[in-house]
């Protein structure tokens, strides 16, 4: 498994005051994706882990889709600093 830091975007600072706040939340869930679909990449039979994966993906999505119906424009920039595909819309 690759041991790196996945993203810092966000200050230690600024974890502490918004932990709760959506952007933190993309961005945590974000950092577990990326370490899960590392983690799959060794291990491709582990089906606990892919189910896990789907639910943290699906939960990922709703929380943007989310931000993107309330703040156009702080959605457009976390897409950009995560390096995450635009969602489509239905």
């Amino acid at each position: 498994m690759i041991k790196k830091s996945f993203i810092s975007v966000i200050s230690h600072e600024e974890k502490e005051k918004n932990r709760g706040s959506v952007t933190f939340q993309i961005l945590s869930l974000t950092n577990r994706i990326r370490k899960l679909s590392s983690h799959l990449e060794l291990h491709r039979k582990d089906y606990l882990s892919q189910r896990g994966l789907r639910k943290i993906l699906g939960k990922r999505q709703r929380m943007l889709s989310y931000l993107s119906k309330n703040n156009r424009i702080r959605y457009k920039e976390l897409i950009n600093q995560l390096d995450i595909r635009e969602s489509k819309m239905r």
